[in-house]
């Protein structure tokens, strides 16, 4: 049993698009009779997910409870941002009863355990639990995981092969770190997907963890929240590939911000952000487009050529009407250049 004193605090963490934020949004409007509050940590300067968040507070949750770090890893900012955070969120009338942390999706969940030993905070809360999701469809294509087709099993085979990557390091760590996986988009990947993600998950596992399905981050709050794993003090079950580092390092991932002009077609937008992954190898797009003739804003988040977008808000009062995406890839595939090329067409388009 935690200290009832402390503050409980739920680490949120999952690759990129998992579904974090949308499993957030879920506990912010059902937080089964807790008072919540939320920090997200971005990555990139367009803050997209906070946005999101803020969008769906609730008296409970009003939006000064959603605060957002832009300024870097949660782990590398502890003294700068993450505790005045913190003490900024325990200082609310009401309190919080529980604290969610999103990590953006290129987190290494260890570290940020270890800033949970900060002398300022761990007398004042507790890992309560660290929740890790993971897209099942891209889970049993074997994006990040090197062991789950017959390809692999041979390039596995070829001592000659470097078979770790910077992306399966990622969701190894993540998985490991976990106390309990939430597999997301189940219906994407379908009972065969799901019974390879699962076996995917169990091999990287260095222990047994729970996992369970989760559409739409549809999760009774009762699962997931009140775990008391005291994670800070348990460091040793949650082996990573970077135990032994003194720090760690962020160089395998760039974004790029890239202004957008406005758009006849949303479609249009879909098309361009789905060859851009398909030929620049892009991880993830997120941000906002402004659409000729609609008052709303079109928000749009992308994992690899898979593409969504929806009209989330109207457009602000002085407020340009002009759009934004952070672009995430691997360090080697980050071209600037190459992107703007994309996107330059419907620029010339609009002018």
């Amino acid at each position: 049993m935690t200290d009832l004193a402390k503050l409980p605090v739920t680490v949120v963490t999952g690759f990129l698009g998992s579904g974090k934020t949308t499993l957030i949004s879920h506990l912010i409007q059902n937080p089964g009779g807790k008072r919540l509050a939320v920090v997200v940590n971005e990555f990139g300067d367009v803050g997209v997910d906070g946005e999101i968040l803020k969008g769906c507070a609730i008296p409970d949750c009003p939006a000064e409870n959603i605060m957002e770090l832009a300024n870097g890893c949660i782990c590398c900012t502890v003294a700068d941002d993450f505790i005045p955070t913190i003490e900024a969120l325990m200082a609310l009338d009401p309190r919080p009863e529980h604290i969610l942390i999103e990590t953006s999706g290129l987190a290494l969940p260890k570290p940020l355990l270890k800033a949970f030993d900060w002398p300022d905070i761990r007398s004042k809360i507790t890992v309560d639990a660290v929740i890790a999701l993971a897209d099942a469809e891209a889970v049993a294509a074997g994006r990040f995981a090197m062991d789950v087709a017959k390809v692999d099993a041979q390039r596995l085979a070829d001592d000659s092969i470097d078979h770790e990557t910077p992306l399966s390091e990622v969701f190894g760590d993540q998985i490991s770190c976990a106390d309990i996986i939430l597999l997301t988009k189940p219906d994407l990947a379908g009972p065969e997907g799901l019974a390879r993600a699962k076996a995917v998950i169990a091999a990287e596992s260095p222990r047994p963890i729970p996992v369970v399905e989760v559409a739409e981050g549809q999760v009774d709050p009762r699962v997931i929240l009140g775990l008391e794993a005291a994670a800070e003090d348990d460091m040793d079950a949650r082996p990573s590939h970077h135990d032994g580092h003194d720090d760690h390092e962020h160089d395998d991932f760039e974004s790029v911000v890239i202004d957008i002009p406005e758009f006849t077609d949303p479609l249009d937008l879909v098309d361009r952000i789905e060859h851009l992954a398909k030929s620049q190898n892009i991880l993830r797009v997120k941000g906002y487009a402004c659409v000729a003739g609609k008052p709303l804003r079109l928000l749009v988040q992308a994992v690899g050529a898979r593409v969504r977008h929806q009209y989330d808000r109207p457009w602000g009062a002085g407020e340009p009407r002009a759009g934004r995406l952070v672009v995430i890839a691997e360090h080697d595939d980050i071209d600037v250049e190459a992107i703007r090329s994309v996107l330059a067409p419907a620029r010339e388009a609009a002018e």
